[in-house]
């Protein structure tokens, strides 16, 4: 299969807490990270979320950092071992914390 993403995946190990932006609902939702990038994050849930929805995120990086991020979902797919994936964009991310996601994928593709 042919690879379109613009910038390379990259596995990274950590969790973030989301919570809907559209609605009066506030309850956090945990998810676990697949895979990111400096447009983009891949993750799994066991909480069913909305296509085209736009949720907050304290993403925890490497480094221990936490960047605050936007998320909207684009993609949603049924996992075998139940919950679901989910593909989502970044909105409105800082150059900065864009760059700090791009620093790390350099690193890994010294390796």
């Amino acid at each position: 299969m042919e690879e379109r993403r613009k910038y390379k995946r990259m596995d990274l190990e950590a969790k973030l807490m989301v919570k809907r932006l559209d609605c009066e609902e506030e309850r956090a939702v945990e998810i676990d990270i697949v895979d990111v990038s400096r447009t983009g994050v891949g993750f799994s849930c066991q909480e069913k979320l909305e296509i085209g929805a736009v949720y907050e995120c304290y993403l925890t990086i490497w480094t221990k950092e936490v960047i605050h991020v936007f998320l909207q979902i684009v993609r949603i797919e049924m996992e075998r071992q139940g919950g679901f994936g989910y593909g989502a964009v970044f909105v409105g991310m800082s150059e900065l914390d864009a760059s700090r996601i791009s620093v790390y994928e350099r690193f890994n593709e010294a390796e």
